[in-house]
């Protein structure tokens, strides 16, 4: 499969969020989100092909036990199932995160499944196939959230831009089952800071009234925005 970067770093967000961990970074995407902060795997997809030998050794590198697989789309890799049993095999602990638009069966320990909303439709390009999908297509199809018990835990992590995302986040979750208020991460959108910190408190104020979980970007709070953090 093609992968952009291997990298060891901390989880930045989610339920995991602070815990020392590997990700493999794959590039190509079935989705062109206007607000990607990683177009080296989506829009422009780059890296280099790699066996499964090749990722594991990679990984095995760092010191850590955990491992995240992300991208791009990580579903669109007909290898994806086969690297998932050999990082389990080795005993690994495994977060895979997906917009959830392609379902195939993978064993994982976490999935963290980000559905799209409106606010990531790009403008249309000349010939785009992306832009004008139908919204339905880029959302994980309704019944429950981890594909019918293939993970033992799962997290919902929406990209949020303004408070006109909310009613739109309940309309999605109504259409779940098997979730949980803490299940649910309200994320913002952003690669910067400022921009972070300035969407935060209404945010987390849904959060209070809501009982989700606020989810920072830690990474980007300690790093900044660039690549293998």
């Amino acid at each position: 499969m093609k992968v952009s970067e291997v990298f060891c770093s901390i989880q930045g967000e989610g339920k995991l969020m602070g815990l020392p961990s590997a990700f493999v970074r794959v590039s190509g995407c079935n989705l062109r989100c206007s607000w990607c902060d990683s177009p080296y795997a989506s829009w422009q997809p780059q890296g280099q092909d790699m066996t499964i030998d090749d990722i594991l050794q990679r990984v095995a590198a760092f010191p850590t036990r955990h491992v995240v697989l992300t991208g791009g789309e990580p579903m669109i890799m007909p290898d994806m199932p086969h690297l998932c049993a050999a990082l389990k095999a080795t005993g690994y602990h495994l977060t895979l995160e997906t917009a959830a638009t392609v379902y195939t069966p993978v064993h994982i320990d976490l999935a963290s499944i980000s559905p799209k909303l409106a606010n990531s439709t790009p403008a249309d390009p000349p010939g785009s196939p992306f832009a004008r999908r139908p919204e339905p297509q880029r959302r994980p199809p309704p019944g429950s959230p981890h594909g019918g018990g293939a993970s033992p835990d799962f997290q919902l992590k929406f990209v949020v831009s303004s408070e006109n995302d909310l009613p739109e986040i309940q309309q999605i979750l109504a259409s779940l089952r098997g979730w949980r208020p803490a299940d649910v991460l309200l994320m913002p959108e952003g690669t910067h800071p400022a921009t972070l910190a300035q969407r935060a408190p209404w945010i987390v104020e849904a959060c209070k009234q809501t009982g989700y979980r606020y989810c920072p970007r830690l990474h980007i709070q300690l790093y900044g925005h660039r690549r293998g953090i």
